[in-house]
């Protein structure tokens, strides 16, 4: 398995790299590849070619994936599939950089569900009934269907949930003590007590 570290948002709202923003000695980028890290696994980080020079001088190349243009898609799923499709047989682990409140214990009780139901293919939780998609397992055999969708003109739509509705999904439902490290930070006045 591989963890993911999705970078590649615009970050519009926030009017900087969310990525790297500071979060004490470390940008949210590094915070959440050492946390995936705790798990033991390898990392890479999902970036669009906008940003990548800027990674460069935080990560190293190897560490880098940079969105796939033949895929003609725009936002996470861009990202998630781009990882994919240069590393095919990896079951990926993904985590959005922006959720620097998220806890190594959060991940890796996922990490577990993944053992208890082989045949799903993607391990997500869920908040008041609504999927979390950004902090989630995706099998390599579910994104290879996303992508045969995609190539095939049946992907519709191009949204994290919208995937998911397409592939066997094991949802969990967070407790409400998991709930604060789901919070993703969009604008800068969110940043206050961080």
């Amino acid at each position: 398995m591989l963890g993911v570290i999705l970078c590649g948002g615009q970050s519009s709202r926030m009017g900087t790299d969310k990525g790297m923003i500071k979060l004490h000695a470390n940008t949210w980028a590094q915070t959440a590849v050492d946390k995936m890290a705790n798990l033991n696994l390898e990392v890479v980080l999902s970036v669009n070619a906008i940003q990548h020079n800027d990674y460069l001088t935080v990560f190293t190349e190897s560490q880098l994936v940079k969105d796939n243009d033949e895929l003609k898609l725009k936002g996470p799923l861009a990202g998630v599939l781009s990882v994919h499709l240069q590393y095919p047989e990896q079951d990926l682990f993904v985590l959005a950089c922006d959720m620097p409140l998220m806890e190594t214990a959060v991940l890796s009780v996922l990490l577990s569900m993944e053992l208890k139901e082989p045949g799903a293919a993607a391990f997500v939780y869920t908040n008041e009934g609504e999927p979390e998609p950004l902090c989630a397992i995706y099998k390599a055999s579910g994104l290879a269907h996303i992508n045969d969708l995609l190539q095939t003109g049946q992907l519709t739509r191009h949204s994290m949930k919208f995937m998911l509705e397409h592939i066997a999904t094991y949802f969990t439902a967070l407790n409400d003590s998991q709930k604060k490290y789901f919070r993703n930070f969009n604008a800068h006045a969110e940043l206050n007590g961080l």
